[in-house]
């Protein structure tokens, strides 16, 4: 059908069809071929979820709910857990607001009961499991002369055995169906310390999350031969619930911003795309990768 110069309107209608949300003031300025056009939908059709079910855990609040939202968004049917059920009933409300799919899920990650009833709820609800969002996590930092294994054990248990526990309980499911999205959300704070020392005694949520890293690489590997792929993210200094505390500090929090070269903070919404990405067929050929989102803090 040879060249042509697509109009504004036809241009801005075909772009919001496919999830642009902005408005062109002029046309393009070049040419585009009908099949160059089809190339780059059909690019865009990668990153749909349509048709596919989600669990996020944590998915209640901050950097859980955010991906939540964004996988719900993206066409996924969404199960929200957390161990606040009153939370994870607000986000499903807000799903279905938007027209989507939700279940509400109470659980909490360090119980395999309560993990194994998760993954079978949303299996019969939906029928399937391809996404599975590890996200519930905390911190209780403390020095080492000072650290008890109470505190050490209640940090490890949510953010490594957790990852484990719901690992363990989503990839039975998954190998049945021979595919998977696995994303465990790990943190800068498993790669490096801190600069600005800001988050002293963070030993057990330190070591947990390079934990998270690391079981993570394994679990790619040998889920591969059933077409499951096991990928983190690693965020870096979040506006959550999680660092309010930290980020009240006005000193703390001028370090973090002049030692970050983005020169901000992250915001849960800045996950949205990495966990689209990660949970779509986008990333097929990727496994065992770390995505660090953190604004370049881990550069220095």
């Amino acid at each position: 059908m040879g060249l042509h110069i697509l109009g504004k309107n036809l241009w801005f209608s075909i772009l919001k069809q496919n999830f642009v949300e902005t408005e062109l003031l002029s046309p393009p300025p070049f040419h585009i071929t009908l099949g160059l056009l089809e190339k780059v939908m059909k690019s865009i059709d990668l990153f749909k979820l349509n048709g596919k079910v989600a669990i996020v855990t944590g998915g209640g609040s901050g950097l859980g709910r955010a991906m939540a939202m964004a996988l719900s968004e993206a066409g996924a049917a969404v199960a929200v857990v957390d161990v606040n059920e009153e939370t994870a009933q607000k986000v499903k409300d807000e799903i279905s607001v938007s027209g989507g799919s939700s279940l509400a899920i109470k659980a909490d990650v360090t119980s395999i009961s309560e993990v194994n009833s998760m993954v079978e709820i949303t299996v019969k609800e939906y029928g399937s499991l391809d996404i599975l969002v590890n996200s519930a996590g905390t911190s209780h930092a403390s020095l080492i002369e000072k650290m008890t294994l109470e505190i050490w054990d209640e940090v490890m248990k949510v953010n490594l055995t957790g990852v484990m526990l719901c690992c363990q309980a989503a990839v039975k499911q998954m190998m049945r169906q021979r595919r998977g999205k696995i994303i465990n959300i790990a943190s800068i704070a498993g790669m490096v310390i801190p600069k600005p020392k800001i988050f002293n005694g963070g030993y057990n949520y330190s070591a947990s999350k390079a934990g998270v890293i690391i079981f993570t690489k394994r679990l790619a590997v040998e889920m591969a031969e059933y077409g499951i792929t096991a990928n983190c993210i690693s965020p870096g200094y979040m506006r959550t619930p999680l660092t309010q505390k930290v980020l009240k500090d006005k000193k703390s929090y001028k370090e973090i911003i002049n030692i970050t070269p983005l020169r901000r903070l992250g915001e849960p919404s800045d996950l949205a795309g990495a966990v689209v990405f990660l949970a779509s067929e986008a990333s097929n050929f990727i496994t065992g990768h770390n995505l660090v989102v953190d604004g370049g803090y881990t550069l220095w």
